[in-house]
C-alpha cells in the first residue's frame, strides 16, 4: 500500500504541474510529445545517471570525510547540485536542436519538464524510503511536492531559459549563456539543499524557494507576453503586404483567437497555427545564417502561400 500511495503522490502533482506549464504557453505551444520526452528523460535517464555518478563521487569523498553526517551534507550541498543539474541538462542539448525550440519560453517549458520528471521519481524514492509513519509520510509529500520537486523544475528551467536566450547567438555567447544558466541552476539547487541540511536554516530555505518560484512564474509570464508581441509585430508586416487581414492582427496576438465566430470554424485552428508559426519563422530567419537561414526563409514563403490559399477558401 505504501508503494501504491507513494506512486500516486509522486506522479499526480508533477503531472499536473507539467500540463499547466505546457498549457500556459498559449501562443506558441510546444509539441506535447517532445515535452513528454523531456519529462521522461528527467524521470528515468537523468536520475539513473545522476545516482551512478553521485555514488562514484560519494565513494571518493568518503576516503577524506569520515564523519557520516558531514559526508551526507557534502553530498547534498556539493555533489548533488553539480551532478544532477548536469545530468538533467544534458538532454536539453538535444532538444535545443529542434526547430520548435527557439526562445526563452521554450527553454522554460522543456527544462521545467525535465525537472518535474526528475522530481517525480526522486519524490517516489523518498516517499517509500522515509515515510515511516502516516504523519511523516504526509508531511514529506507536502514538502517535496510543493518545494523540493518544484526546485528541480525551477533550476532546470533556468538552464533552459538561458539556452533559449542563446539559441541564435554566436558560438562563444552560446557557451557563455549555457555556463551561466548551469551555474545558476546549481546555485539554486545547492542553496535549497544546504538550508535543509541544518535545522536553523530551514525557514530561510523555504523563503528562498518561494522567492525563486515567484521569479520563475514572473519570468514565464513576461516571456509569454514577449511571444504575444512577436506575433503582433510580425503579422502587422504581413498585413501590410496583403497576406492576412488587418483586423486579424489583434485577434491572433491575444487570447481572443481561441474564441469562435471571427473565422470559419473549419479553418480557425489551422489558420492560428500557421500564422503563429509564420511569425516565429520570420524571427528565426533573421537570426540565423547558412543552411538554417535558408530553411527558415523557405518555410516563411511556404506559410505565406498556405495562409493565402487558406483564407481564399474559407
Amino acid at each position: 500500500m505504501l508503494i501504491i500511495f507513494s506512486a500516486f503522490a509522486a506522479v499526480i502533482p508533477m503531472s499536473i504541474y507539467l500540463v499547466l506549464i505546457w498549457k500556459f504557453d498559449r501562443y506558441d505551444r510546444e509539441p506535447f510529445k517532445l515535452v513528454l520526452t523531456n519529462y521522461l528523460w528527467g524521470a528515468f535517464g537523468a536520475i539513473i545517471l545522476a545516482l551512478l555518478v553521485s555514488l562514484f563521487f560519494t565513494v571518493i569523498a568518503s576516503l577524506f570525510i569520515k564523519d557520516s553526517l558531514q559526508l551526507s551534507r557534502f553530498g547534498a550541498i556539493a555533489v548533488a547540485p553539480i551532478v544532477e543539474e548536469i545530468t538533467k541538462g544534458l538532454f536539453l542539448l538535444i532538444t535545443i536542436t529542434n526547430k520548435k525550440f527557439d526562445n526563452i519560453t521554450d527553454g522554460i517549458v522543456y527544462g521545467g519538464a525535465i525537472g518535474l520528471g526528475f522530481g517525480m521519481t526522486e519524490n517516489f524514492l523518498y516517499f517509500v524510503t522515509y515515510g515511516e509513519s502516516a504523519s511523516s509520510w504526509i508531511m514529506l509529500v507536502i514538502v517535496r511536492s510543493l518545494f523540493s520537486a518544484v526546485m528541480h523544475c525551477v533550476s532546470t528551467a533556468t538552464l533552459g531559459a538561458f539556452l533559449g536566450l542563446a539559441k541564435f547567438k554566436s558560438p562563444s555567447k552560446k557557451i557563455s549563456y549555457a555556463l551561466i544558466g548551469l551555474l545558476i541552476a546549481m546555485l539554486i539547487h545547492s542553496i535549497w539543499n544546504s538550508s535543509l541540511s541544518y535545522d536553523r536554516t530551514a525557514p530561510i530555505g523555504f523563503l528562498f524557494m518561494i522567492i525563486s518560484i515567484v521569479i520563475f512564474i514572473s519570468t514565464y509570464i513576461i516571456s509569454i507576453k514577449g511571444e504575444r508581441k512577436v506575433i503582433f509585430d510580425e503579422l502587422k508586416e504581413e498585413s501590410e503586404n496583403g497576406v492576412i487581414p488587418e483586423s486579424h492582427i489583434a485577434i491572433l496576438s491575444s487570447p481572443q483567437r481561441e474564441c469562435k465566430g471571427w473565422l470559419d470554424e473549419r479553418t480557425r485552428k489551422t489558420y492560428i497555427k500557421a500564422a503563429t508559426t509564420l511569425a516565429f519563422r520570420k524571427v528565426q530567419s533573421r537570426n540565423s545564417n547558412g543552411a538554417s537561414k535558408a530553411y527558415y526563409e523557405m518555410d516563411v514563403d511556404n506559410y505565406r502561400d498556405f495562409i493565402k490559399k487558406l483564407l481564399q477558401n474559407s
